[in-house]
């Protein structure tokens, strides 16, 4: 099993920055490939970015291209996503997932085994 739990969430005025982080316990983290995923209200959950367990291999939504980074530090069991010039419609509950059995990085939520509880991020005009 893998825990994790993310924060950093908030509100913030559009054009501002957050940086989100998700620590893992548990098993191996390095072991891992993250991602992070998004939920608007009424909106179905959507990809955001995801990691390798090395951090070599990155990719991101074409919403998200850009603005948002997706670091991890497996020293600290950590993931961050930074996300700069923050718009309304980034507004949603923001959660990190663990792929248990990484083969390669993957956008579907399916393939991912353990999740947190999310943080929200409001983002006003």
């Amino acid at each position: 099993q893998v825990q994790l739990v993310e924060s950093g969430g908030g509100l913030v005025q559009a054009g501002g920055s957050l940086r989100l982080s998700c620590t893992a316990s548990g098993r191996t983290f390095s072991n891992y490939n993250m991602a992070w995923f998004r939920q608007a209200p009424g909106k179905e959950r959507e990809f955001v970015a995801c990691i390798s367990w090395s951090g070599d291999n990155t990719y991101y939504a074409n919403s998200v291209k850009g603005r948002f980074t997706i670091s991890r530090d497996n020293a600290d069991t950590t993931v961050y996503l930074q996300m700069n010039s923050l718009k309304p419609e980034d507004t949603a509950a923001y959660y990190c997932a663990a792929d248990g059995s990484p083969t390669t990085i993957t956008i579907w939520a399916r393939e991912y085994d353990y999740w947190g509880q999310g943080t929200q991020v409001t983002v006003s005009s």
